[in-house]
C-alpha cells in the first residue's frame, strides 16, 4: 500500500473513536499520553487523520501556544501501516496548516528523533518550550524521567 493511496484529511467526530484506538496502542507502549474520545472529540477540529479506502489507518494533531508557536502531536499510524510514508504525510499536512496560519515554529516531543530529523526538524532542549511543560507534561507519569526529544523547525 503506497502512501499515495491514502488520504490524509481534517478529522470528523465520526473519527474520534478510530483516532482513541490508533493512539491507545501507542499509549500501551509508553510512547504517547492515552487520549480518550473525549478528549478528541473536544480537539477534533485539531486532529487530522490518514485515511486508505474508508478506513482511518493515521492520525496527528495540532495544537497552538501562540500565534508564532504551535505542536504537532498524537502522530501515530496502524502498526501493519507504518513505514510507508504515512506518518510523513500527516506531518506535511500539519505543517501546511500550520504555515497557512502563519506560524513560524513548530516542535514535537518524540522517542523517534530520526523521523523528525528526516523531515528537517531538529533537536532542542525541552526548557526552550516552557508553555508545553505547564500545559501537558505537568500530568504526565514520565515528568521526572522524561524521555522524549524536543525537536524544532522552523515554517
Amino acid at each position: 500500500m503506497p502512501a499515495t493511496d491514502t488520504c490524509v484529511r481534517n478529522a470528523r467526530l465520526a473519527d474520534a473513536a478510530s483516532i482513541s484506538r490508533i493512539t491507545d496502542g501507542y499509549a500501551g507502549d509508553g510512547i504517547m499520553l492515552k487520549r480518550p474520545v473525549e478528549n478528541i472529540i473536544e480537539d477534533i477540529r485539531n486532529f487530522f487523520v490518514a485515511d486508505y479506502r474508508g478506513r482511518v489507518i493515521g492520525c496527528c494533531a495540532i495544537a497552538f501556544y501562540t500565534v508564532n508557536l504551535a505542536e504537532i502531536r498524537s502522530l501515530a499510524v496502524l502498526e501493519e501501516f507504518r513505514n510507508k510514508g504515512i506518518g510523513r504525510l500527516l506531518v506535511e499536512k500539519a505543517e501546511a496548516v500550520l504555515t497557512e496560519e502563519g506560524v513560524k515554529e513548530v516542535f514535537v516531543l518524540t522517542l523517534n528523533p530520526g523521523f523528525f530529523g528526516s523531515m528537517g526538524f531538529r533537536e532542542i532542549e525541552k526548557e526552550y518550550f516552557p508553555q508545553k511543560i505547564w500545559r501537558d507534561c505537568t500530568n504526565c507519569p514520565k515528568l521526572m524521567a522524561c524521555d522524549e526529544i524536543a525537536m524544532v523547525r522552523y515554517l
